[in-house]
């Protein structure tokens, strides 16, 4: 037992519990599960993400300090990679994933107290060693001698590697380059030798070359590292990013077969090699180590290759990439006429994803928030994951490489593409992160994103658009998966990403057979309700779940909610937490049908029958549903009339049971109130909008231009 060192009450080690968040911990385990949650560590910062802060927490472990968490926004912070901070470890993952949370002190003096949380100790909250404390540096005399001794054995413990470079201690675990050597020699001061002993001395020097190059390493793949723990090796591929820590430099190595961190050092916090970057192909020299469990490459020469040297490895990397990339399995989850029409399609964005992942780019995944959004971005995302951790020996590899993030709307537009582009170019200047691809569903497809596309374009960003409603050829991305751009039936878009998914990554194939039937809220298509019986939910299970999911896309609609919609999506088929928040989405829903159903017009007009329904005076505005699944709803439950209209504002929304070319009645209101402000947004299933001050007119024109097309 021990005593509290705030106030003395005795403890299982130093610090009682209701002092515990009063002091700061530095940790010295080796595995996040050591960590205590709830209290405060010392870490440094290793490196920035458009969602966070990574933060190492000693040097074994690293966790994220969520956006969420901090203050005002990331970028405002006044941190940079390799500064010291405190955080608060909230949550530790089954997955060795680590929570942060923010702390409002960030200096030492700020706490009440420093101890040592080490797992191998008597209790995890110890005092510092004496070595540790400022009470070893008291006497000056003993600081000048303690300081001498010191410099004295480092100077004893360097060796010689071959060439004559000094090797760091066992400290740094890193060589120095040959720029230290050159200042290290011009240091010492020259021993006297005899002259006949030169060519003694000359013939040495020449065999230690031969030796040398005798033991030059030979080529090991990436793959095969492996098999090579502790072995010096070469490595040859090209560079895709290299980060500044607070140590050595971190330069990531692709070649034809993975990736691997190769850490070069000169001097803590110095850039090694500047003149490398992104983009080079290079090959490395240095000995194989494992670093908190994952390879690492401590490079000992880099050299930058050029002509034929380097065409040899970028020719044997885009062979065996583009044989990686080409999708292994090009099957439909089920049979859907639509859908096969355009498999080729299917096959070309699977192959622009799976490119993106071997080439070491991030995949931006932009989807709608509604449930259909939410299933096909999800079964993407779903796919990739796992070929993104076999691809990167990263631990946070997943946060990096992909990305999901909802749309405020229906489309990709210029303020959507701006805010990605800042984000991107922020990522390559700081990160030397390659350009993503993006991953447009739900969207991207009409002519409203024509402009978002272009500025993408500006920058060579690739794009592909997977929608399964109607599209036009004025977006322009590089790859369009689209049923009606083929002349089909549109497609449910969530059941259209799961054959996408599938298509991406074989191996979760089984995951996906319940998503289509989660994306449809009525008339499931029989060959999904077939595929959905495969699996082990229920059809009350499935439509529960797509409850859960359009909640759950309405709050927080700017975040991914990754965990969360995992849970839902593949957690147990019992799981209450479906059952917990599908009765929220039925109440809430239910109360606002009750608002709204009394406070519809009904109208005739050339035969057809129209219910308008004023949104911004019978709705409670802002909160859920959001218009658009309001007006779904009110459709599906009324049969009193054939067309639905809904109007909020200066925005007019259709639904019906006959297709309406809501495009074609925007074109003809347009020329008829030419003083409305008319603009169609989106295909012939969009929404038209309008001058708030020309409501009436053009709602009355609205309805005259869908009776005579449905006439």
């Amino acid at each position: 037992m021990g005593s509290c060192i705030v106030c003395g009450a005795s403890t299982d080690g130093r610090i009682c519990d209701t002092h515990e968040e009063d002091v700061a911990f530095e940790f010295r385990g080796r595995s996040p599960n050591q960590l205590t949650s709830g209290r405060f560590y010392r870490g440094s910062v290793d490196g920035f993400a458009e969602f966070g802060v990574f933060v190492d927490i000693g040097d074994n472990v690293t966790g994220l300090l969520h956006r969420s968490e901090v203050p005002g926004r990331v970028e405002s912070l006044d941190w940079d990679a390799g500064d010291e901070v405190y955080v608060q470890v909230t949550g530790v993952h089954d997955n060795g994933n680590v929570d942060l949370g923010w702390s409002i002190r960030q200096t030492e003096r700020d706490f009440r107290g420093h101890l040592v949380d080490d797992p191998s100790a008597e209790s995890n909250a110890e005092l510092p060693d004496e070595d540790d404390s400022d009470d070893a540096a008291a006497d000056p005399a003993e600081t000048d001698e303690s300081a001498d001794a010191t410099q004295a054995d480092a100077d004893s413990e360097t060796e010689t590697a071959d060439g004559g470079t000094p090797v760091a201690d066992d400290a740094n675990e890193f060589e120095f380059g040959e720029d230290d050597d050159a200042e290290s020699a011009e240091s010492e001061p020259a021993e006297s030798e005899p002259d006949e002993e030169a060519p003694a001395a000359d013939a040495e020097a020449d065999d230690t070359d031969e030796t040398s190059a005798e033991e030059a390493p030979q080529r090991v793949s990436i793959a095969d590292l492996a098999d090579h723990v502790d072995e010096r090796v070469a490595v040859e591929g090209e560079i895709t990013s290299a980060r500044q820590t607070s140590g050595p430099t971190v330069f990531e190595l692709a070649d034809e077969t993975g990736t691997v961190d190769c850490a070069a050092f000169v001097e803590a916090g110095v850039r090694a090699y500047p003149e490398t970057d992104a983009g080079d192909v290079v090959r490395i020299v240095g000995d194989v180590e494992r670093r908190r469990g994952e390879l690492q490459v401590e490079t000992e020469d880099l050299t930058v290759l050029d002509g034929q040297a380097a065409d040899d490895v970028s020719t044997r990397m885009e062979d065996a990439l583009t044989e990686e990339a080409s999708p292994n399995v090009t099957e439909l989850l089920a049979d859907d006429p639509a859908v096969e029409a355009i498999h080729d399609d299917l096959v070309d964005a699977a192959t622009a994803i799976r490119r993106a992942v071997v080439d070491s780019r991030p995949v931006i995944v932009r989807h709608t928030t509604t449930v259909e959004g939410y299933v096909a971005g999800t079964a993407i995302e779903r796919a990739l994951l796992p070929l993104i951790r076999e691809k990167h020996a990263r631990s946070d590899a997943e946060y990096h490489y992909v990305d999901r993030r909802p749309l405020d709307d229906a489309f990709y537009t210029i303020d959507d593409a701006t805010g990605d582009v800042t984000d991107m170019l922020e990522a390559a200047e700081r990160h030397d992160e390659k350009h993503p691809l993006f991953v447009l569903v739900g969207a991207g497809s009409t002519s409203e994103s024509t402009d978002a596309i272009d500025l993408l374009d500006m920058y060579d960003v690739d794009t592909v658009a997977v929608d399964g409603g109607y599209t036009d050829e004025a977006a322009g991305a590089d790859v369009l998966v689209s049923p009606t751009d083929a002349g089909e039936d549109p497609v449910n878009t969530g059941a259209l990403g799961a054959q996408l998914a599938a298509f991406v990554n074989d191996d979760v194939r089984e995951d996906l057979y319940h998503l289509p039937a989660v994306a449809y809220w009525e008339e499931l298509p029989a060959a999904y309700a077939d595929l959905a019986d495969t699996t082990d939910y229920s059809r009350e299970t499935l439509e529960n779940l797509r409850d859960a999911i359009a909640l759950e896309a309405f709050y927080q609609s700017y975040e991914d909610k990754r965990e969360l919609i995992s849970d839902l999506l593949w957690g147990e088929a019992d799981d209450s937490l479906i059952t917990h928040v599908s009765a929220q989405f039925r109440e809430r829903l239910d109360t606002e049908l009750a608002t709204a159903e009394p406070h519809l017009r009904v109208r005739g007009e050339n035969g057809v029958t129209f219910e308008v329904l004023d949104v911004d005076d019978y709705t409670h505005q802002y909160d859920f549903p959001p218009v658009d699944l309001l007006l779904d709803a009110l459709h599906r439950r009324n049969d009193r009339a054939d067309v639905l209209v809904g109007v909020s504002g200066d925005e007019l929304r259709v639904r019906s049971d006959d297709s309406v070319d809501v495009r074609a009645v925007g074109g003809r209101i347009a020329e008829e109130l030419p003083e409305a402000g008319v603009l169609t947004r989106g295909a012939r299933d969009g929404r038209i909008e309008f001058l708030s001050g020309e409501q009436a007119a053009v709602v009355d024109a609205v309805v005259s231009g869908i009776a005579d097309q449905l006439a």
